[in-house]
């Protein structure tokens, strides 16, 4: 006859391995002085351009930072920063996140896959298992910002990371103006004030073009849709990137777009942006 399986026993080691874990995070987090995610509840807005971005922004200011790229799916950041093919340096159960900089600092799933053409076909309980040996495993050092960048939705990756990390203090919500993405939008506010996670702030993407040769604005996918959700939902509103074509170019060419070509009307909308994380840094 079959020995029973003890139910009671698993659960009990399996609560205890969770407090183990919680634990470790905490000790990881305690050296990071804000964490900010970067989220939205629709894909295609260029979430991963602005979390890149912010991040360089606030690098160039002498800001240590790391970012952590959580969208298991589709991994965008090793890209966006010219670090496809890079490989993580461990020791031990250690994981060291790949440094782009003396300030900056980036850990991806994307380092980890043999091929970038590698599709991740995961549930979400090794989806959650992986952002939480993210959060455990990787030595940040110190860091004043970690910018989480999300990917698009409400569902496992997101509730994950704000989970474990227990006490980020915020959110930033991308969109672009069009309607459509704006009640997809909409669902992320919602999402973040069911988890009491707080809304830093709506930034509204590619919102208008301006024309390099006359200056003239165009609004290609309208204008100031964000700013007006921002108003109806009672949520600061960060400010305008206006669509360049050289952002897109910087992308692909894994140029980030802030370092090198600062004086552009995108690059200073991406400085202004953020300034609500600078009064963080006062309130510490």
């Amino acid at each position: 006859m079959s020995k029973e399986i003890n139910t009671p026993k698993i659960q009990k080691d399996q609560k205890q391995q969770m407090q183990i874990d919680q634990e470790q995070i905490r000790d990881r987090v305690k050296h990071i002085k804000h964490q900010i995610l970067v989220l939205s509840g629709k894909g295609g807005v260029g979430k991963s351009t602005v979390a890149v971005n912010l991040a360089m922004s606030l690098s160039l200011e002498g800001k240590k930072v790391g970012i952590l790229d959580v969208d298991i799916h589709g991994p965008s950041v090793p890209k966006v920063l010219n670090l496809e093919g890079t490989s993580l340096q461990t020791d031990g159960e250690i994981l060291y996140p790949v440094e782009v900089s003396e300030n900056l600092k980036v850990m991806s799933i994307g380092f980890l896959l043999a091929n970038d053409d590698d599709a991740v076909i995961w549930r979400g309980p090794r989806k959650y298992n992986m952002i939480k040996q993210f959060l455990k495993d990787v030595d940040w050092g110190e860091l004043d910002f970690l910018i989480v960048d999300s990917p698009p939705g409400t569902g496992d990756e997101p509730i994950a990371i704000v989970q474990l990390l227990e006490n980020a203090d915020g959110a930033i919500i991308v969109t672009t103006p069009q309607e459509l993405a704006l009640s997809d939008v909409r669902k992320g506010i919602t999402f973040c004030r069911n988890l009491n996670l707080p809304v830093i702030g709506v930034l509204e993407n590619m919102s208008g073009f301006i024309c390099p040769k006359c200056g003239e604005t165009i609004d290609i996918f309208k204008s100031g849709g964000g700013k007006k959700m921002a108003a109806q939902l009672d949520v600061p509103f960060l400010g305008q990137i206006p669509i360049d074509p050289q952002i897109v170019r910087s992308c692909d060419s894994g140029q980030p777009y802030v370092q090198h070509y600062s004086s552009s009307p995108a690059a200073q909308a991406f400085k202004e942006a953020m300034m609500p994380l600078f009064e963080l840094e006062e309130k510490h």
